[in-house]
């Protein structure tokens, strides 16, 4: 038969602990209550059995050997009857410990009835059924029934002491007040201690537990945090070998669907298309050999990093597949002198150039690709001091499109995710002309470096005019 699962404890309750009324316990759990039962069954009845050969060897004996009940005497049985009931009580605590409480404290009291020296036995039970309540419930929840517990081990081991000391010769006040004392002492013994130790064993276990619920939440934290890494490697690796593969290919795709169409009626343009088609392969090698250089750990890769003047020769060679115009707007003049032209994309941080790089690219292939014929415009405003506007438009398909892959989409996605990374604003969409636009402004981490001056013949002060 198949175990009952345990249930969750009760808010509150120390951890591992049942709560006080669940009805459902483990088989591992039934195990450890029925050994509690035995071994304090077992050991009360062996110190029921072995105390008076003990004392009677004993020659510094405070207890006479007489005083003790015969074996199997009716106050003997009457004892030996009480631990066997307290210690079935026991099995269970678990379900019910303040019923279990109440119950094991009972039973020294209905024993004061044949009240022998060796009563106090009847206290390991009420001791062990303290501490497993303490253990398995919260303390604002028992402490009324440990407070009756306390009440009854008093009465019960006062009166055991009134009636075996004879406390009622040295009249009956006097006698009443030794026993209670006695009686509260016991009770100290009895419930007081135990419910201090077990606390503290039990603070133990939950800073334990504690410390070891934190070390798995580090450790998962960790993992959480591993994973995230992951990921974003391998999107920024999708990313390069998507800008890759869809620059290049897209290019070689659209040049061969020409040559196809020139190799009869052109052949000199034909051969080329092919030689076109082999320099593009061969970059699109020697850029997938570069990634994959990055991604050992035995070799690093020597890879220059693509910058916005980059983009000029990208638009250069674009030109051989498509109508590809560019237009780049450097900074102005200051005043009436003539200044050098400062370098294009001066301010603007290494990945963002890079950012700006690859969107670049992925616009110029989405162009080829999906408006084949149509003239293509990339715009580089680099005038304003505190941002670099790229533009990359094109019109209307004037031939039919080649068509995309079912998994079209990663390019915009790409550069949306690069944008995202480098703080850049984004724009894409379609133009009232039936093209598309792609608008990328970066803004630049440093103010540009201003050009010197050209140097000016000036005339001599102490001339007069000529």
């Amino acid at each position: 038969m198949a175990t009952a699962e345990p249930r969750p404890s009760a808010p509150g309750s120390a951890p591992g602990s049942a709560p006080a009324s669940a009805p459902g316990v483990t088989a591992r759990q039934r195990r450890t209550d029925v050994l509690i039962a035995l071994g304090t069954a077992v050991v009360g009845l062996g110190l029921l059995l072995g105390l008076p050969p003990l004392d009677a060897a004993d020659p510094d004996v405070i207890v006479k050997v007489g005083a003790y009940p015969a074996v199997a005497s009716g106050p003997w049985l009457v004892l030996a009857l009480a631990l066997l009931v307290q210690s079935a009580v026991l099995l269970v605590a678990r379900r019910a410990p303040r019923a279990v409480l109440i119950a094991v404290s009972a039973v020294p009291v209905v024993a004061v009835a044949a009240p022998t020296t060796l009563h106090g036995l009847l206290l390991l039970p009420v001791v062990v059924a303290v501490v497993l309540a303490v253990l398995r419930a919260p303390l604002a929840r028992i402490w009324p029934t440990l407070v009756a517990t306390a009440v009854l081990v008093v009465l019960a081991e006062g009166t055991v002491w009134y009636i075996a000391s004879g406390a009622g010769r040295d009249g009956v006040g006097l006698g009443l007040t030794r026993s209670a004392g006695q009686g509260f002492l016991q009770a100290f013994g009895t419930v007081g201690l135990p419910v201090l130790i077990t606390l503290v064993v039990r603070a133990r276990r939950e800073v334990r537990a504690a410390r070891t619920a934190e070390a798995t939440a580090v450790d998962r934290e960790a993992d959480a945090h591993i994973d995230a890494a992951v990921s974003r490697e391998r999107a920024a690796m999708a990313r390069e070998l998507h800008d890759i593969a869809a620059h290049h290919l897209s290019g070689i795709a659209l040049m061969s669907a020409v040559i196809d169409r020139q190799i009869d009626t052109d052949p000199e343009r034909a051969h080329e298309g092919v030689r076109q088609v082999r320099e593009q392969s061969t970059a699109v090698l020697e850029d997938l050999r570069r990634l994959v250089g990055l991604l050992r750990d035995d070799s690093p890769a020597e890879r220059a990093v693509e910058t916005v003047t980059g983009i000029v020769d990208l638009a250069e060679r674009a030109r051989f597949r498509s109508d590809v115009r560019l237009d780049v707007r450097p900074a102005a003049g200051v005043g009436d002198a003539a200044v050098a032209p400062r370098p294009l994309g001066d301010g603007v941080g290494p990945l963002a150039q890079l950012a700006a790089y690859r969107t670049v690219q992925e616009a110029l292939a989405n162009a080829a690709l999906h408006a084949p014929g149509a003239p293509c415009t990339v715009t580089i405003d680099d005038r304003a001091d505190d941002h670099l506007a790229i533009r990359v438009e094109n019109g209307p398909a004037t031939v039919p499109a080649l068509g995309s892959t079912p998994a079209g989409g990663n390019g915009l996605r790409g550069m949306r995710e690069r944008a995202e990374l480098v703080g850049a604003s984004l724009q894409v969409g379609p133009t009232d002309a039936g093209g598309w636009t792609v608008s990328l402004r970066l803004g630049r981490e440093a103010l540009p470096t201003p050009a010197p001056p050209v140097a000016t013949t000036q005339p001599d002060p102490t001339e007069g005019p000529r």
